[in-house]
């Protein structure tokens, strides 16, 4: 997958949404802000601050990991859907730079009744793979009445 850069349209959030990764009502978050492209790719650029460092000068590989698992759950989400993550793979192919431009970008892959399979890339600032994720979504859906 290859740096997405067509029209982008923002994705809303509620205004309490305390997620670490997307709540604006969560200080100690990512409060990552999320677009969406024409062809249903969720695109993420953003600047991760050192708090959320492994080795200094390069993100936690748990906060790589939450990034990819963030915009994967956000791929879905801009289907109108609300899904839990059920698996996670991660591949870290490159030291991911904090303080430092990056660009995600995941996508629906696949889907089979209530489970949803996406895809997430994290870009360096010159356009090469950091890390990539795949993972399997369940689609949560209410309870029915008893």
């Amino acid at each position: 997958m290859k740096p997405h850069f067509d029209n982008l349209t923002p994705l809303a959030h509620a205004a309490q949404n305390r997620c670490f990764g997307c709540g604006e009502a969560n200080p100690q978050g990512l409060q990552l802000e999320f677009l969406l492209a024409e062809d249903g790719t969720v695109v993420c650029p953003a600047v991760i601050p050192e708090p959320f460092e492994g080795h200094p000068g390069f993100l936690h590989g748990g906060i790589i990991a939450t990034l990819l698992d963030e915009t994967m759950s956000k791929a879905v989400r801009a289907r109108g859907l609300t899904a839990m993550t059920r698996h996670l793979e991660v591949d870290y192919k490159r030291p991911v730079p904090s303080c430092a431009p990056i660009r995600m970008e995941g996508r629906i892959v696949s889907d089979e009744g209530r489970k949803h399979w996406a895809e997430a890339t994290i870009f360096g600032s010159d356009g090469h793979a950091l890390a990539q994720g795949k993972g399997l979504f369940i689609e949560v859906r209410p309870a029915k009445p008893v």
